[in-house]
Formats: structure tokens, C-alpha cells, sequence
């Protein structure tokens, strides 16, 4: 992820570092964090629940926070990685601090005295929690967040900075090599944290669950660094952030809101450096273009014709970024509800670790392993719209990609929805055949029903983010000018966060009304005394009511998918950047 505009970074040039050599220690860097990340993620909610004593809501509402942390310290990772440490600094402390964050977990796990003793069923009140329990372990998920935002959006990049070489005609052909090199080892390393990591913390406990990804995660750290000799080292760069430009829009068109300057003499508007298209700002937010107004030359231009004072005076360019930026929120706010919706992962957790799990008899699958049918379905659905559905649908309506990105999208919010709501059917199902056995007073009983029921609904969400997901990332790049492309995968990745907070706020909201006046909340711990079925109908609701709402939203963008956008003539032949794209 690489935000910037003007000058080019600066690289250590030595014929002797980067190319094909280093790729083996970047690769594995990125695998084996990804292993260790994920696979701690997957299982943490019975973890909290059996160590910490915290209830199903608690629980899930603390791995949203954490989620929505982690992925809300990317933008701030990628900025400071640009501007500030470097990419190779940014990966290699970030890889540092995901490692102590793990074993920092791991000996909470190794020593008794890090955790609350077990609840038995039994006991009417449980051992509490003390403040150094809770301080020790939210200090890992705080280094282990602190980790990933620096080592996600860099790690690609820095990679593809021992690669480049603009003096090779074969150098698109390679850097596009090493993308797809790179994406298959991340869904690889995915994979294997569902399915290894996740059998591993199922039949031999938490002090060897935890202690293979911190071990993988160590190992990940040491390549990285053993390959420190071989690799091109871009610098950080100090010139303009791209994201403060948006501010300093913001804030000059704010300062000059009393202006009474006319907005319509093109030569008073400030460029810089000299823009090749002399357009006057556009009639959008015409209040913004006051930032770009030149009021008096003598005060507001240095002597180079730069600007005096950046937060007085803007570029065109700035201004109508901000403004393309301020276009793009109402669709980008529609994306809420399909990962509020993905993250209710740990109350589906609850619900398959109570069913039969086996495929064959002598083959049962680990309740949080369920999430590789979401990542198969999600591999599956992409391999095939790119590779069936696109030469079909293009043919019919005259998109390049098969359908607009807008369609898209559309389908992945219908898509989650239909999930949900699948969820809570078979989670009434499921509840209903508990009581009926006598389970429920005892949660951890198993129901006489197959866990396969799940399936069609993690197939629907892999479907979902397919679609939504990769259909958002280029609706961004067709909205945005050029200089704005990297903010397509940060305004994701940003979403991600959002969504997180959104859902653990949701989370503790219904836990709290469901259960007053002493009753027994929807999302109970005793999720057959609870109503996590009802809580599926209101997700179910309230995606029903966004998909409405993103419906009024496409109308605010019938000009754009008409190409009267201003910005149209920047997005021509211009292809989205998967690499970009936050990889969940």
C-alpha cells in the first residue's frame, strides 16, 4: 500500500541486491505470520470463554475491537512505512512486534498465574479475572495489532521493490508473476491456519496451540532478517502525504469559506507541480474550490510558484481528490453490513462445536475449521466468473469484467443476506432439537444434527466477499484519479476496521437489551438458553434494510456509470490493482 504523490522514492541502487534471491525470505516471512496471525484468531473465542470466564457476547465483542484495531493500524502502518521508517523497517519491526505479542499469549497459556482457572459446570460463580490477567493478555493482542499493521500493507510491497527494475521490458510480466506468487501463498498460508493450526489447538491444548505460531511466527522473523544483506532498501520519502493533502483541502476551503472571490476565472487557480489537464475545478462542492483560489500572488506563492502556506492554498488536484473522496463514502459506507455480518464468526463457532462434525466416521472436522468452506467457495467463485462468466457476460452487456462493479457489489450484499438469514433458520433448527434432547441446561452436549448444515451459509459468504469485495475495490479506481489509486484498498481495509467496531458495538448492544429485567440475553453462553437465532433474524434485517439504502446510494452514481464523471477520462484503460486489495 503506497501513499504518495509528486517525486519518486529513493532506492538504493546496487546491481548486487534484490531480484529473484530475496523472494524466498519475503515469502516466508508473509506465510508463516499469516499462519500464526490466523490461527490464533480462528479458536480465541473459547479460549476467552474457558479462561477468562467471559461471556459468548464479551468475548466477540473484545475479538471485534481487536479486529477492528488491527486493521484500522494498516493505513496508519502504510503512511508511516511511505514517509517516516521505510518498508524495510516497517516489516521488520512489525514482525517483531507480532512475535512478542505471541508469546506473550503463549505464557499465558504456560502459566497459571496469566489466567483465571477453568469454570466448571457446576460452579455458581466463577473465579474472577483479575486487572493484571486482563492487562497481560490485551498487551499481546495489542503488540500482536501494532504487528499487522505495519506487515500487511508493506510486506507486498517491499517485495515488489526487489523486483522492479523499469529498464527491463519484462519487468510488468515479473512484478504480475510475483503478485500471483505472493496471493497463492497468503491463501495457502490461510488454508493451513483453518485446517493444521486449528487441529493442533483441538487435540493438544493451548500451550502447544499457542506455542506453534509463536515458534512460526519466530522463524518468519529470522529469515526476514537473514536476507537483511540482499535487499533494495526504498527510503522513506519526506514529500508530500497524500492523505495530509486531503486534510489541507479540507482545512484551506474552510479558512477561505468567507471568500467572495468569483469561481469561475481559470488563470487564479493555484497548480502544483504544473497539472497537464487545465480544466477549471468541477462544479461539484463548489464551496472546496475556494481552496485552490489564489487571492493575492504576492502572499499565498513562494518565488518557484509553490505554495506559501499548504494549509491556505491548495492544488486542483487536491481539491477535487477531496472531492472524489467525499463522492466515494456514500458507497463505501454500504459495506458495513456484509462484514458486521462475516464477523458473527464466533457465535457460529459455539453453535458447530455442539453437532456432529464428522465427514467419515473416523474424521471429525474442528468446529473452527468450517471457515475453509468460505475460503474454498471464495477461490472457486473467482477462478470461475474470471475464467467462464466474464467471456459469457461480457458479450450481453458490454463490460469488460463481465458486470459493473456497482452489480457486483449488489449481488455480494444480497448474498450475505441470504447467509444470514440461512443461519438463523438452521440455528432455530438447531436450538429446537437441543431443548427437545434435554440439552438445555448443558451447552457443550452435542445435538443430534450434522454440522453440514453450515456449509451453504460460509459458501454464501465466500461468494459474498468475491463479489463485493474485488467489485468495490474497482468501483474506487474508476471513481478516483490516478494519484488517489492506493487509497482504493485503504478506504477496504479502513472498512474492515469500521465494520469490526460496528459489529462489537452491536454485539454489546443487544446482549445488553435482550437481557434486562433479569432475562436470559439472545447471546447467552448457553446458546441453547439463548436466542442467537433472533439475533441472526435482526442481522438478517438490517443487511435487507442496507441493501435499500445502497439502492438510493446507486442513483447517486448514474452520471458516473454514464461517463459524464469528471474524472472518467482518468480511469480509462486503467486496470485495478488486486494487489492492493486487503487480503482477509
Amino acid at each position: 500500500m503506497v501513499l504518495k504523490m509528486g517525486t519518486e522514492s529513493q532506492v538504493e541502487e546496487n546491481p548486487r541486491k534484490g531480484g529473484l534471491r530475496t523472494m524466498p525470505f519475503i515469502i516466508v516471512n508473509e506465510s508463516f505470520e499469516r499462519v500464526a496471525s490466523f490461527g490464533l484468531q480462528l479458536t480465541m473465542i473459547i479460549y476467552l470463554m474457558t479462561y477468562y470466564n467471559m461471556s459468548a457476547a464479551t468475548g466477540t465483542s473484545i475479538l471485534g475491537l481487536w479486529g477492528a484495531l488491527s486493521n484500522g493500524l494498516a493505513l496508519f502502518g502504510a503512511i508511516t512505512a511511505d514517509f517516516y521508517l521505510g518498508r524495510y523497517r516497517a516489516v521488520a519491526y512489525g514482525s517483531i512486534s507480532t512475535l512478542i505479542g505471541m508469546i506473550i499469549l503463549w505464557l499465558t497459556a504456560m502459566i497459571p498465574q496469566l489466567k483465571s482457572s477453568p469454570c466448571s459446570q457446576n460452579q455458581h460463580v466463577c473465579n474472577g479475572v483479575t486487572t493484571l490477567q486482563l492487562a497481560v493478555l490485551f498487551s499481546s493482542f495489542g503488540f500482536m495489532s501494532i504487528g499487522a499493521g505495519f506487515v500487511r500493507p508493506c510486506s507486498i510491497i517491499f517485495g515488489a521493490d526487489q523486483l522492479e527494475n523499469k529498464k527491463n521490458p519484462n519487468n510488468q510480466r515479473i512484478l504480475e508473476s510475483y503478485f500471483n506468487w505472493y496471493n497463492a501463498s497468503s491463501g495457502i498460508s490461510t488454508i493451513l491456519a483453518v485446517t493444521v493450526i486449528v487441529y493442533i489447538q483441538d487435540n493438544y491444548g493451548w500451550k502447544i496451540g499457542f506455542g506453534v505460531p509463536a515458534i512460526l511466527m519466530f522463524l518468519s522473523v529470522l529469515m526476514f532478517q537473514i536476507g537483511s544483506p540482499l535487499y533494495i532498501k526504498v527510503k522513506a520519502k519526506t514529500t508530500e502525504n497524500l492523505v495530509i493533502g486531503l486534510f489541507q483541502a479540507a482545512v484551506a476551503s474552510f479558512r477561505k469559506r468567507n471568500t467572495c472571490r468569483p469561481l469561475s476565472d481559470c488563470d487564479e487557480f493555484y497548480r502544483w507541480p504544473l497539472e497537464s489537464d487545465v480544466l477549471p475545478p468541477s462544479k461539484d462542492f463548489r464551496c472546496l474550490n475556494r481552496a485552490c483560489i489564489i487571492e493575492d500572488p504576492q502572499r499565498d506563492l513562494n518565488p518557484d510558484g509553490s505554495a506559501s502556506n499548504p494549509w491556505n492554498l491548495c492544488s486542483v488536484e487536491q481539491v477535487e481528490s477531496l472531492k472524489a473522496l467525499i463522492k466515494a463514502l456514500p458507497m463505501w459506507s454500504t459495506c458495513f453490513m456484509i462484514f458486521v455480518d462475516m464477523n458473527v464468526f464466533s457465535f457460529s463457532l459455539l453453535q458447530t462445536k455442539t453437532m456432529d462434525r464428522h465427514i467419515f466416521p473416523h474424521f471429525e472436522v474442528p468446529a473452527a475449521s468450517f471457515s475453509v468452506f468460505m475460503i474454498a467457495a471464495l477461490t472457486i467463485w473467482i477462478a470461475f466468473y474470471d475464467r467462464v462468466l466474464v467471456p459469457l457476460l461480457s458479450k450481453y452487456t458490454g463490460q469488460p469484467r463481465g458486470l459493473s462493479p456497482i452489480t457486483r457489489m449488489g449481488i455480494g450484499l444480497i448474498s450475505s443476506g441470504m447467509s444470514i438469514a440461512l443461519s438463523a433458520i438452521t440455528e432455530s433448527i438447531r436450538r429446537q432439537r437441543a431443548i427437545e434432547e434435554g440439552h438445555e441446561d448443558n451447552p457443550n452436549s452435542l445435538v443430534n444434527m450434522s454440522a453440514m448444515w453450515f456449509v451453504p451459509q460460509y459458501a454464501l459468504l465466500g461468494v459474498a466477499e468475491a463479489t463485493h469485495a474485488v467489485g468495490q475495490v474497482e468501483f474506487f479506481y474508476d471513481l478516483f484519479p490516478k494519484s488517489m489509486s492506493s487509497i482504493a484498498s485503504s478506504m477496504y481495509t479502513v472498512g474492515t476496521a469500521v465494520s469490526s467496531l460496528i459489529g462489537s458495538i452491536l454485539v454489546s448492544g443487544v446482549d445488553w437489551l435482550s437481557s434486562t429485567g433479569g432475562k436470559t440475553s439472545w447471546l447467552s453462553s448457553n446458546i441453547n438458553r439463548g436466542h442467537i437465532d433472533y439475533f441472526f433474524w435482526l442481522l438478517s434485517f438490517l443487511s435487507f434494510i442496507n441493501f435499500l439504502y445502497f439502492l438510493v446510494v446507486c442513483r447517486f452514481y448514474e452520471s458516473l456509470n454514464d461517463g459524464s464523471s469528471r474524472l472518467s477520462h482518468v480511469a480509462e484503460d486503467k486496470e485495478c490493482d488486486y494487489r492492493l486489495l486487503h487480503e482477509s
